[in-house]
């Protein structure tokens, strides 16, 4: 048995960056030549380790500014635009888009339209929203439609 390093998901072995086990001859003869893994050595440790410990840096980092972020607009209201005729029913429909834009022109937040959960709005008046920042991270608010 030779211990490898993956550099790519290889099916029924692992994925990538795991250190795995793998028989001597599929190792040297698919594996090795194919690049989809490295032998362990000092080196490929060193990096592996580096890589782990870069990964979860930018993962601490990614968090505390989605948590900084939703703080700054949990329970805040949205202002968008919007043209309406008689009784408020407006001209198509605010869309998740324009909620996003407004996010980032009132509070600086880059929001991805995509992780922007709001009912269909078609009439003025407010709105609850839910913006999801990161996995388990989000934050609740309001979106108000007007002239």
């Amino acid at each position: 048995m030779m211990k490898v390093i993956l550099k790519a998901d290889v099916k029924g072995l692992g994925k990538t960056g795991q250190m795995v086990n793998a028989s001597d001859g599929y190792a040297r003869n698919f594996l090795l030549p194919k690049g989809l893994a490295a032998a362990v050595t000092n080196q490929t440790m060193t990096e592996m380790k580096n890589r782990q410990a870069a990964d979860k840096h930018r993962i601490e980092v990614e968090t505390q500014a989605a948590q900084a972020a939703a703080a700054l607009i949990e329970g805040k209201t949205v202002k968008v635009s919007a043209k309406a005729g008689q009784g408020g029913r407006l001209f198509g429909s605010v869309t998740a888009k324009e909620i996003a834009e407004q996010l980032s022109k009132q509070f600086g937040i880059d929001a991805d339209k995509r992780k922007l959960s709001v009912e269909d709005i078609k009439q003025y008046g407010t709105y609850p929203a839910e913006l999801r920042l990161y996995p388990g991270i989000s934050a609740q608010l309001f979106v108000m439609v007007g002239e």
